[in-house]
């Protein structure tokens, strides 16, 4: 259970001092709180507080929330790592797809996206630290890969995702994700705008590089069980 909307409006704050110390505008960052082993009356308390986006890693957990929520008419974002025998329940349940590093993981949500959704909004994960324990594909493969995914019809790219390996300075922090931001800056397509990095322990050196979306879990509901 998340502490109080004091605790709630606490983060908020850091994201809107994060971004106007970097010289940018606190509306241009969003929260995306992070669900994953909280109940649904936690998310619904978030809710309540003004919260609509929430993240989700584990699909079998995630699909029951999303139905027993669906009156409150929330945004859920799919940030874990995706298996291509779950991909036709990500692609009706979910609003947003993070990790998407295959193309025949981009290939099956296209063809599973229902027609009378919208299309699947999704982020292409770039795994920037170059660790063989995480997806993501290399820095140097990405603009091929969004060409490879322009011919979609139910997808729609948004940006970049990076999950950076831990950092002991926000200089270190930094760093890594302005390499994910500087990787998006190269590929020069206006309507790529979204760089979801940051978590609780870096979100604001995130934002300091040019951060999107923040992925707040522990930091927003505290210690999960």
């Amino acid at each position: 259970m998340i502490y109080t909307i004091d605790h709630y409006e606490d983060i908020l704050r850091r994201i809107s001092c994060a971004a106007v110390a970097a010289g940018r505008n606190a509306q241009d960052v969003e929260l995306l709180a992070v669900s994953k082993h909280q109940s649904v009356n936690a998310i619904r308390q978030l809710a309540g507080y003004g919260q609509r986006s929430f993240g989700e890693n584990y699909l079998q957990e995630a699909e029951s929330k999303i139905i027993e929520l669906a009156e409150l008419s929330l945004q859920w974002h799919f940030i874990g790592q995706l298996q291509s025998n779950k991909t036709r329940v990500v692609a009706r349940l979910f609003d947003w797809v993070h990790s998407v590093d295959r193309f025949k993981i981009a290939q099956r949500l296209d063809a599973q996206r229902p027609e009378a959704a919208p299309p699947l909004n999704i982020c292409v994960e770039v795994n920037i630290s170059g660790e063989t324990s995480k997806g993501g594909i290399a820095p140097t493969e990405v603009p091929d890969f969004i060409a490879a995914l322009a011919s979609f019809r139910r997808l729609r790219v948004r940006g970049l995702m990076a999950l950076p390996s831990p950092a002991a300075t926000i200089t270190a922090q930094r760093r890594s994700f302005q390499r994910l931001s500087e990787v998006l800056v190269a590929l020069k397509q206006p309507q790529l705008s979204c760089l979801s990095m940051g978590t609780s322990a870096d979100f604001e050196a995130a934002i300091a590089a040019g951060s999107t979306v923040v992925r707040i879990g522990t930091a927003l509901f505290g210690p999960r069980d």
